[in-house]
């Protein structure tokens, strides 16, 4: 969810505006994804690195959070959507993890569409959280979460920012210059489309001349 700072200082505006700008891309693409077939939503809201960023930012994010979530979790229990969150919570304000606990408890029952929220994420942190003695792909696997078919990057950038790197193995990527408070239903569904007209082959050779 990039380009929500660069969106803002196009108008002048604070940084901030931007991330709340951002939080109603999120509503349309959380609304948006099932019609598309779309069954697990992954979305990378704030990065262990980002705590580097001004304290006056990174506090109005957390609030934003605290906020998004609670005004998000009655339509999603209405409407089959499953939130979880991934990354660490020792370092979040106090008041976030129980609403993110709340959040995860009331919206258990979804079967619609699963939605992750990275926050104070960190891949390769997780990675080295995973890593066990014996522990092969499948229980890596198991412990990080499902594989990514599509990795969609807004705002222009074209790198993974330790974002899903186990996960992303085989992803398809989708890299596009439109800044994440742009991003709506048609740049979402552009995306979806370019991923299924793509040929997977999970390193295997496809016979093109067999009949």
């Amino acid at each position: 969810m990039d380009g929500n700072g660069r969106w803002a200082k196009r108008f002048g505006w604070p940084r901030l505006a931007g991330h709340k700008k951002g939080a109603e891309s999120v509503r349309r693409v959380i609304r948006h994804s099932p019609s598309l077939g779309v069954e697990t939503l992954t979305l990378y809201a704030f990065s262990s690195d980002n705590w580097k960023r001004p304290a006056e930012e990174v506090n109005g994010l957390m609030r934003l959070l605290g906020h998004f979530i609670e005004k998000e979790v009655t339509e999603c229990r209405a409407n089959g959507v499953r939130l979880e969150f991934i990354g660490r919570r020792d370092r979040l304000p106090s008041n976030l993890v129980p609403a993110i606990e709340g959040a995860e408890r009331d919206t258990a029952a979804g079967r619609r569409l699963r939605v992750r929220i990275a926050i104070d994420y960190s891949s390769r942190d997780m990675l080295l959280a995973a890593l066990r003695p014996g522990a092969d792909r499948e229980d890596i696997s198991q412990a990080l979460g499902p594989d990514v078919d599509l990795l969609i990057r807004t705002g222009g950038e074209k790198r993974l920012s330790d974002f899903l790197l186990w996960e992303c193995a085989y992803a398809e990527f989708h890299f596009t210059p439109v800044a994440w408070p742009d991003f709506g239903e048609r740049e979402l569904e552009a995306a979806v489309s370019e991923f299924r007209s793509r040929e997977r082959r999970f390193g295997e050779v496809y016979d093109t001349t067999a009949a």
